[in-house]
Formats: structure tokens, C-alpha cells, sequence
């Protein structure tokens, strides 16, 4: 087995001959196009690779693996690049970078897609749409569907059809020693069985399949209430979301919008308690579960019938890459005392968004044919997050999530979500021990030599 690089070899590294090999192109310290290149969709982190790689095809990404293979590098899979800041340090690895590799198709009469390896959630929202299909997308249309889906994949409708990585039905992949391969249930369930939840350690994914579900439109919006009313409008949604059917998730949030033009006029520097609730159901049912909250008199209301392919959107993530700081972690319950404490410590703090979602229903049920991720047993998922355009932005954002994180200590729940969590933890808390255990066997298995990384390694 080829051995890894000393400081010296990599310091020696030329790109050239990886560049002879591809179609696409290859970055090093220097280039012109460096800093673009090596740029994640998290303007805050600093990735500096051995180079960067970026393939024009799965031939290519298989030769990119292959060189590092026989040059004693490590190599890194990155679509988007929205999970950045968990991976560390790079200096012994070559960074892949996936986004020319796009493409959807959709076949209907299965309703199934595959999508490649670069292709962002609003890609495949919108073609299913065309075919009265929905897939379980997240909440930020430009999140890339592959990382997303291997590490999980919590949608709007997750309550309903359960978590997004156990309705894949096939993954392309490279694996270490530079093979393309095809898995599904019956070819190399093991492996398939470890993609579908268990993170990017196990190669890198050229293209992946998935159900979709014969859905046009959902009674979905938003209920804006001052910051002021935080505590009184979170105490009243909590328990409103104990008789919620599977049909409808809902988030409690506390928005503290800055005054930059990206944001709309009307909220634009304002801060706000805002409740989302997304109904895939009937919209008369809709109505009749929404107006308890409705009642608490919100100052923007604007829950309606939309079509499905709006949900992209409801959310309001950035579009864009931008520069932020932040982490999430699961919550065994929330009560008022758990609500007194995020309105204390985040009203007035640097966060921007502090979000209370809700999981339970199908998220919570393992079925045995489901893989790495079956289920998800904590009621309620936490996520935290600010501006970090400076050293120093990013810092106060880092010490408020720490101040959140140490207030909400007496109810955070043993495990927590891999795609929620943006700093570094030990992997034996992103699965059951069980899984944690399975997982390392076959990371060992097809990645003897642990080449291939990813966010959280196991």
C-alpha cells in the first residue's frame, strides 16, 4: 500500500500529471483560479488543499482517485460545500470538487430520479414538479442532493415518509481503490446499506437514485409575531405540536434579521418569534390546525395553498454562498423552561436565526429494511446560526452558539444529526452504537487505507 505523504513530497506535488489524466481541471497554491477554486459555500471557512480537482465526469473522478491513490494522497468529495467547516484540515488531500457533474432525469412511471454527483436540491424540486412528483428535499434549494442525502436528509415532508437517505434506491460511486461501482439492495447491500445515512467516508458518489411521491401542492407558510412575544408564542406552539398529524411539521424560530438588502423591505432589519408550518394534507384540515396559532394574532401571515416546488423557498436560506457560523443538535424535549432559555440567551445575541424543528412521526420509526440513519428518536432538532463576515464576527457567533449550547445542556439528547452538525464530534454520537460499530466495519472494508474524508470520519 502506497504510504502518505511526508511534508516534503507534498510540497514537490505536481499537478500536471493529474491534469494529463482528466478531462476537468486541477488547482494548485498559485494558480490564478486558487482561491476561487478552493472556495466552499461557507465564505467563512479556509480550505487549503494539496490542490483542488474538479472532474468533468465519473472517468474522471476515478483517475482523480487513482493518482491519489499512487501519490499517498487522501481525497475529498465536496458538491456544494455547505458542511465545510466540519472537515479540518486538508493538507494531505486533493479536494474534488463536483458541481460541473449536473443533471436530472426523472422517470415518472417509477417515480424515481437520479440525479449527479453536483446537482442542488432546486434542480430536482423543480423537474419532478413538471411530473406531479415531490422529493424530500430540505429547506435550502441550493444544498447539493447527494451530501444531504448521505447524511441523512430531514424534509418538510420527513414526517410523513421518513428520512431521505432510506428512500434511495441506487448509488454510483468511486470507491478507494479507484473502481466505479453501482450498489443497491442486491448489489453490495453492506455498502448500500452504509451510504444511506452514514456519511460521505465510503467514496465518492458520481450519481444517486431516489423515490419521489405523487404530490402537487401543500397548505404551507409562515406566522410572523414581534421578538417581544418570543417566550408567550413558543410556549403556545410547543404543545400545539404534540396532535399534529404526519402530515404537517412546523419550526419555532427566532429570526434577528441585519439591515442588508438581500432581505425583504418589510422585515428587513427586524427581529421576530416566527412559526413555520408546512401541511401536506387537506387545506381545510390546514386551516383547522393552524387556528390555535392563528389566534395568537401574528403581525404577517402568510399561510396559503402553494404549489410544492415553493416549499425551496420558505425556509429563507441564503441563494448564495455566504459567510457563517453556526451548529445544531437533537433536544429530548422542550418545555417552557427549555423555551425561557433560548429566548434569554439568543434575543440580543449575535445569532441570526435560532430554529426549534420538529421531527417525530415517520423520522422516528426504523423499519429494517432502512440503512445506516433508520430513525431519528429525538422529538425536536436545534440550529443556530450568525453572520461571520470577519475573524471577529465569526468568533462572538461561535461564543453565543457555545452560550446556547451550555444553557440547553439539561435537555440535549444523547445523539444528534450529522448534516446539523457543523463542528467537529466524535462519530459514535451521529449513530447507535450499533450502526457506529457496522459503519466502521465496512468503512475498513472497501477503505483499508482511510483515503477517502469526509465531515465527520469515522
Amino acid at each position: 500500500m502506497t504510504q502518505l505523504r511526508s511534508t516534503e513530497q507534498l510540497e514537490a506535488f505536481d499537478a500536471r500529471a493529474l491534469a494529463a489524466r482528466i478531462d476537468g481541471v486541477v488547482a494548485v497554491p498559485g494558480d490564478d483560479d486558487w482561491d476561487t477554486a478552493r472556495q466552499a459555500w461557507n465564505l467563512a471557512v479556509d480550505q487549503r488543499p494539496v490542490a483542488v480537482a474538479i472532474p468533468e465526469s465519473a472517468d474522471d473522478v476515478a483517475e482523480i482517485v487513482a493518482f491519489a491513490l499512487e501519490a499517498g494522497l487522501r481525497v475529498a468529495p465536496q458538491g456544494t460545500g455547505h458542511g465545510a467547516s466540519a472537515l479540518g484540515a486538508l493538507d494531505d488531500t486533493i479536494l474534488v470538487k463536483l458541481h460541473r457533474l449536473r443533471g436530472v432525469t426523472i422517470d415518472p412511471d417509477s417515480r424515481t430520479v437520479r440525479a449527479a454527483a453536483g446537482t442542488i436540491w432546486i434542480e430536482v424540486v423543480e423537474e419532478a414538479a413538471r411530473h406531479g412528483l415531490a422529493a424530500l428535499a430540505g429547506s435550502s434549494p441550493d444544498v447539493g442532493v447527494v451530501g444531504y442525502t448521505l447524511g441523512g436528509g430531514l424534509s418538510w415532508l420527513g414526517r410523513k415518509h421518513g428520512i431521505g437517505a432510506n428512500h434511495v434506491t441506487a448509488v454510483e460511486l468511486v470507491t478507494a481503490d479507484g473502481r466505479l461501482r453501482r450498489v443497491d439492495r442486491d448489489n453490495d447491500p453492506d455498502l448500500f446499506w452504509a451510504l444511506r445515512g452514514g456519511g460521505g467516508s465510503f467514496g465518492i458518489v458520481t450519481a444517486i437514485e431516489l423515490e419521489l411521491f405523487p404530490l402537487t401542492e401543500v397548505y404551507a407558510g409562515i406566522l410572523w409575531f414581534p421578538v417581544d412575544r418570543a417566550v408567550e408564542v413558543l410556549a403556545e406552539w410547543r404543545p400545539w405540536t404534540d396532535g399534529l398529524p404526519d402530515e404537517t411539521t412546523s419550526v419555532g424560530r427566532i429570526l434577528q434579521l441585519p439591515p442588508i438588502e438581500a432581505i425583504p423591505e418589510s422585515v428587513r432589519g427586524r427581529s421576530f418569534a416566527v412559526v413555520e408550518v408546512i401541511h401536506a394534507g387537506d387545506e381545510e384540515e390546514g386551516r383547522e390546525l393552524v387556528a390555535p396559532l392563528r389566534a395568537l394574532g401574528p403581525v404577517i401571515d402568510t399561510i396559503e395553498r402553494i404549489p410544492v416546488k415553493a416549499l425551496a423557498h420558505l425556509h429563507m436560506d441564503p441563494e448564495q454562498p455566504v459567510p457563517g457560523s453556526g451548529d445544531g443538535w437533537t433536544l429530548d424535549e422542550v418545555d417552557d423552561d427549555t423555551i425561557d432559555a433560548i429566548v434569554s440567551t439568543t434575543v440580543g445575541s449575535p445569532l441570526l436565526s435560532v430554529e426549534i424543528r420538529q421531527l417525530g412521526g415517520a423520522i422516528a420509526r426504523s423499519r429494517p429494511e432502512h440503512g445506516a440513519l433508520a430513525s431519528l428518536d429525538a422529538p425536536f432538532i436545534l440550529f443556530a446560526v450568525g453572520m461571520a463576515p470577519t475573524p471577529g464576527a465569526a468568533r462572538a457567533v461561535e461564543e453565543a452558539v457555545g452560550a446556547l449550547r451550555a444553557a440547553l445542556a439539561p435537555w440535549a439528547a444523547p445523539r444528534t444529526y450529522l448534516n446539523f452538525a457543523d463542528t467537529k464530534r466524535d462519530a459514535r454520537t451521529l449513530w447507535s452504537e450499533t450502526s457506529h460499530r457496522r459503519l466502521r466495519r465496512i468503512k475498513a472494508a472497501v477503505d483499508p487505507g482511510n483515503r477517502i474524508r469526509s465531515n465527520h470520519e469515522l
